[in-house]
């Protein structure tokens, strides 16, 4: 297959985020042609798909476009999908995985969408071939993505395989932890650039203090990963491939200079943490603490402070959150001073417990959840409130 080819490509991402994917694409160099409110379409080859790939924070997946057609029945798109010259994009050693999401009146099971896809594809394959290769619901290898809209299919190489938000280092999650995307999301919107202390009370298994490393040593999240969809690809170029990892990793520092510190109440948390943050590679760089939020010691010089406290979603959990929302505003107006402090959290009505005036409120979803990432500006020698 021709990599030099240019086509369209959409990158996907949650709900709240595309503000924060728009900006790292054009940052990229690429300009955005069209958007919506999860993904972002530009043109580019699958050689720039690598380089989106592996520089990244906040998309689900990079997919350049193979075909787009007519889709009024399955036979029709058993027709459509045929001609493609598959013999070229995919070897029949390889193993073949594909998702189809559906909506359509010309049919109701996304499941027999994928099925009338791959059979089009190995047909022709095992015709031109003599045989066909492996298929499943495994995305380690070639995966395609059909998306089935009213009277209209389009067929995509999904050019990251499994979803980027995958870093492979959470190893242990913890309680509910924040998907990885999400958290760098969350940090870039906060600013946070390495050049002031950034302080994550609250941190859980360390999503959140991982990004930031991350985003501070300007260490690219694609570095963390061996296997993208890509790379099973006809065509794919191992050697131009080590070119673009070994350009990603020239830009990195070798340390954070400023503190970054997390601490969490659990030794369980902590432990959890530092075990991801060692799989990732940043563990020198984050100042691991077993302590109460309020026991958390601040750097002299002024930076961030985030915490993302529980929701209290479950019935009777709300209530018994109330005055940890409420001890959160008082631990912002009594202890950081200075700092600019954030909270994200998925119950505005507990939110209302800090009882100090937002500078920024923005809209994020966890999951299915709406959310908040409310931002306080703690002037010196101020104690102003809402």
């Amino acid at each position: 297959m021709d990599f030099n080819k240019q086509n369209t490509v959409l990158i996907t991402c949650a709900r709240g985020i595309l503000p924060y994917l728009t900006r790292e694409v054009e940052s990229l160099g690429f300009t955005v042609v069209s958007s919506h409110e999860t993904g972002l379409e530009i043109k580019a080859t699958l050689n720039d798909t690598q380089r989106l790939n592996l520089y990244l924070r906040t998309a689900f997946n990079v997919l350049y476009l193979l075909k787009k057609f007519p889709g009024r029945s399955p036979k029709e798109l058993y027709r459509e999908v045929s001609p493609i010259a598959w013999e070229d994009i995919i070897d029949p050693q390889e193993y073949l995985s594909i998702t189809a999401v559906t909506n359509s009146n010309h049919i109701n099971n996304s499941v027999f969408a994928s099925q009338k896809t791959k059979d089009a594809i190995v047909d022709r394959i095992t015709k031109k071939c003599g045989h066909r290769p492996d298929s499943g619901a495994e995305r380690d290898n070639v995966v395609l993505n059909l998306y089935w809209k009213d009277d209209t299919c389009w067929l995509y190489l999904n050019t990251s395989g499994r979803k980027l938000a995958d870093r492979t280092y959470r190893k242990i999650p913890f309680k509910a932890p924040l998907q990885e995307t999400l958290a760098a999301a969350i940090i870039q919107a906060t600013g946070y650039d390495g050049s002031v202390p950034l302080i994550n009370p609250m941190c859980g298994s360390g999503t959140l203090a991982i990004e930031a490393a991350l985003i501070a040593l300007r260490r690219y999240p694609g570095l963390l990963r061996s296997n993208f969809g890509f790379m099973h690809i006809k065509g794919f170029d191992k050697d131009a491939w080590q070119k673009v990892r070994k350009d990603a990793r020239a830009g990195g520092l070798k340390k954070v200079t400023k503190p970054l510190i997390a601490t969490d109440i659990s030794p369980e948390a902590i432990d959890a943490a530092k075990k991801n943050a060692r799989t990732a590679g940043v563990d020198s760089m984050i100042d691991f603490q077993v302590c109460d939020y309020r026991q958390t010691e601040l750097p002299e010089e002024k930076g961030i402070v985030i915490l993302n406290p529980e929701y209290g979603l479950r019935l009777g959990e709300e209530k018994k959150l109330e005055e940890t929302y409420k001890e959160i505003g008082d631990f912002f107006k009594q202890q950081c001073a200075g700092y600019t402090g954030y909270l994200f959290t998925g119950n505005l009505n507990l939110a209302k417990k800090v009882r100090l005036r937002t500078s920024r409120k923005l809209v994020f979803y966890n999951a299915r959840i709406e959310c908040r990432l409310l931002e306080y500006k703690m002037y010196e020698g101020s104690k102003k409130s809402a």
